[in-house]
């Protein structure tokens, strides 16, 4: 009988966003890991089936490298989120108010329609939250530049973090050294 060669592998699977799918493969495959397939999840994400060889070389040093690239992708996607987040919260809060604001102003129209004092404060109050709601998304585009200016220095240096971890870990699959 033909002797045959047996190999054993170890097998992962990662949910990501489907803009991230490329990324993610990149990241995997730079630590030995070879996509197996690739399957539609929720919306708007994709689930990747790995395997990769149990008897890798440096297999140890490659699953710390790994996760050290695992922990500085995670903090990428922190700071990408954090750009808009802050904007957000204020821009749907603001958002409340004015319309609320408009809301208040309908009503003194509406109710108060034989009281005139009341009707022109109805029109001032509608049209002051009007001129609210306007102001929202300007103010909203320049927190996110504000926050964007801010976190960009740190992202890119995780970005460069992980560019080196992905290198080192390419460079242990080919058989160089440290």
């Amino acid at each position: 009988m033909a002797n045959k060669d047996f190999l054993t592998y170890e097998y992962m699977s990662k949910t990501v966003k489907t803009r991230e799918q490329t990324r993610t493969a990149d990241m995997y495959e730079a630590f030995g890991w070879e996509i197996t397939g690739v399957t539609p999840a929720l919306a708007d994400s994709v689930t990747m089936s790995f395997k990769r060889d149990r008897k890798q070389p440096h297999k140890q040093e490659l699953t710390r490298l790994e996760r050290q690239a695992e922990e500085t992708y995670c903090v990428i996607e922190r700071l990408n989120a954090a750009k808009t987040k802050g904007a957000m919260i204020f821009a749907l809060i603001f958002g409340c108010v004015a319309a609320l604001v408009l809301g208040g102003g309908m009503s003194l129209v509406m109710l108060n329609g034989e009281n005139i004092p009341a009707f022109i404060g109805g029109i001032v109050l509608g049209l002051v939250g009007i001129v609210l709601c306007g102001v929202n998304y300007p103010v909203y585009k320049k927190l996110e530049e504000k926050k964007t200016r801010q976190v960009m220095p740190a992202i890119d240096d995780n970005e460069e973090k992980l560019a080196l971890l992905l290198e080192k870990g390419n460079d242990l699959l080919q058989g160089g050294l440290l």
